[in-house]
């Protein structure tokens, strides 16, 4: 199973290889040290110093967000495995969703922001119908999310400042900042794992903690 940390690990693990590729073929990347620029030697010893330009990496807003969505993944997919197995249709009232369409905007999110982070968005996407059960979903999630943090990361920095149409009220739209949908989604995602959290209870499950201690996995 992919877990939370696993998968930010493979941001910070694509980001050292980037830097590496960038040193002489041969010689190891001395961090803080630039390569030599040709005609170096030849400078005069009072000749003004060239600015080094810092490695390229994630920035601020990115990684912010890339770590807490990290965080937020992993108590994401604890709630998913504490769901009790072959109990799928299982909703608390006649008007509630099923398990399985509760769990289905962690899949149809990920898939909003991946195709924010690339510059592919629109409104209504064709987005695949609910699966089959809380099981599947969770795989499909997981791998969504892998495909998310790769997305957010490779994204120009200037994309997060890009507007796109969003939902601003109850059937309205406006423009809204990809860096504000990103979190949008994000936190959208955990409204509905708290929804998920009580069916697991519900349902016959154990609810694990999240934030701090559920009766079910107390802190003692």
């Amino acid at each position: 199973m992919i877990r939370g940390p696993e998968l930010f690990s493979l941001t910070e693990e694509a980001e050292m290889k980037r830097t590496k590729s960038r040193a002489s073929p041969g010689k190891k990347a001395v961090p803080g040290k630039s390569r030599p620029r040709p005609g170096r030697a030849a400078r005069g010893a009072g000749a003004p110093r060239a600015r080094r330009r810092k490695p390229a990496g994630l920035s601020g807003r990115k990684r912010q967000y890339l770590e807490r969505f990290a965080s937020e993944l992993e108590r994401t997919l604890r709630v998913l495995d504490a769901f009790p197995p072959g109990r799928d249709d299982f909703k608390p009232h006649e008007r509630s969703g099923t398990a399985v369409r509760v769990a289905h905007p962690f899949i149809k999110e990920n898939g909003a922001v991946i195709r924010a982070a690339r510059g592919e968005w629109t409104l209504q996407p064709n987005v695949p119908p609910p699966p089959a059960t809380v099981a599947e979903a969770r795989e499909t999630y997981a791998r969504g999310a892998r495909e998310l943090m790769e997305a957010v990361r490779d994204m120009p920095e200037s994309r997060l400042d890009e507007a796109v149409t969003f939902f601003t009220g109850p059937g309205t739209t406006g423009p809204v900042r990809i860096h504000d949908m990103l979190w949008f989604m994000l936190l959208d995602s955990v409204h509905h794992r708290g929804q998920l959290s009580v069916y697991v209870r519900m349902a016959g499950g154990k609810v694990p903690s999240i934030y701090g201690p559920s009766a079910d996995e107390p802190w003692r």
